[in-house]
């Protein structure tokens, strides 16, 4: 084909990218296990030199030996799950707003002309701007602060879930017409299950920023939560169970970041397999 690719050439490079990325994934984390034992071995090289105030930057052992004594003899992981109960609402209550309005956007080009530009515009506020706010409509407490992570993540799952509805095969598509499949069985029986990955991606990317928006929520309206205690900390200028304290914030977001990896991973599989079949 002059001036472009021909279609069996563009089936291979998809071919040949999907096999670099699997094989990427099959090597799992050991380049982030290396970058994050060189960082380790530094911070312990740069606070056992002098060179910054134990003060500014404390020993990696020393925080280490902090997490330890919080998590076991401390209320750090009742604190810990404040936070992590509302990262998790809030995160649930943006996807199940998120999900049916990516689905309404893509499918009705009105809708999304006349509403697209508001749902892109909310991400223009702050959230630490929207805080004061929550305290004055709802008050204080759990419920607020969920509101708040929702209104951090629900765009960024709107987006990931819209782009994954726009990226299914049509072909696969056309052949359940073919068999039959349109309306609520088209998207039961179809769409859900191939965006599915999609919606995963989406939810794991929101949920790191639903973590902050928790902490953020806590710091402003107060809780119970790491936030609480992270201000608790900054005041009290405990730099070691401040480090501590993020240590396992990260701890946390990693882990159910890790979680829904891999179940995204699983579901493109299954999306694959059915897409296959359906052809």
């Amino acid at each position: 084909m002059p001036g472009g690719s021909s279609p069996s050439a563009t089936s291979a490079q998809r071919s040949s990218w999907r096999g670099r990325r699997r094989s990427d994934e099959r090597r799992g984390p050991l380049p982030a296990l290396l970058v994050g034992a060189i960082v380790l071995l530094l911070w312990f090289a740069v606070s056992r030199s002098g060179a910054i105030p134990q003060i500014l930057l404390p020993d990696p052992l020393r925080v280490v030996e902090r997490l330890w004594l919080a998590t076991t003899k401390a209320r750090l992981l009742d604190y810990a799950w404040v936070t992590l109960r509302e990262a998790v609402l809030g995160c649930a209550g943006a996807a199940a707003f998120a999900i049916p309005l990516a689905w309404m956007l893509h499918h009705w080009e009105l809708f999304r002309r006349a509403v697209l530009p508001y749902v892109a515009a909310s991400q223009a506020v702050p959230a630490i701007a929207i805080a004061p706010l929550l305290v004055l409509w709802i008050g204080y407490g759990t419920v607020p602060i969920v509101v708040l992570c929702a209104f951090m993540v629900f765009f960024p799952i709107t987006v990931t879930v819209l782009l994954g509805l726009r990226g299914l095969d049509a072909d696969v598509l056309d052949a359940a017409r073919l068999d039959g499949a349109h309306g609520w069985t088209m998207i039961i029986h179809m769409e859900a299950p191939m965006v599915l990955p999609a919606i995963l991606a989406g939810v794991r990317t929101a949920f790191t920023l639903s973590i902050t928006g928790a902490v953020i929520g806590e710091m402003v309206m107060g809780g119970d939560g790491m936030g609480q205690l992270l201000s608790i900390q900054r005041d009290a200028v405990d730099t070691t169970g401040l480090f501590a304290t993020i240590t396992l914030l990260c701890a946390m977001a990693t882990t159910v970041h890790w979680l829904l990896l891999a179940a995204e991973h699983r579901s493109r599989t299954v999306a694959a397999l059915r897409g296959r079949r359906a052809t």
